[in-house]
């Protein structure tokens, strides 16, 4: 059931973006609106970590290995970054100044 929660809301979302994709006004404060619901999601996982006794009693077994993978994760972004800017962003054509 949750699934098909989720599905309706993504649907009814693309509808909307559809409706607002010509008025930058409502599109600068949904993206305002995204970005402060990504702090407030971060917050509460800070919230469930702090409150989780197994988590903060392994902290430093986890944190080397937390450590690794995100640097792993940041370092495998740039570089797939960099490649799709390279393939479908970056123009041919020499710079006209």
């Amino acid at each position: 059931m949750t699934s098909y929660i989720v599905i309706a809301l993504f649907t009814l979302g693309i509808g909307l973006g559809w409706f607002f994709r010509k008025k930058d006004q409502a599109r600068k404060k949904v993206d305002s609106g995204i970005t402060w619901a990504v702090y407030l999601l971060l917050f509460l996982l800070g919230i469930s970590v702090g409150t989780n006794e197994e988590i903060i009693n392994s902290f430093s077994r986890i944190g080397y290995k937390a450590f690794w993978l995100t640097l792993g994760a940041v370092l495998g972004s740039v570089l797939l970054a960099k490649v799709v800017y390279q393939l479908y962003f970056k123009s041919d054509k020499p710079e006209e100044q």
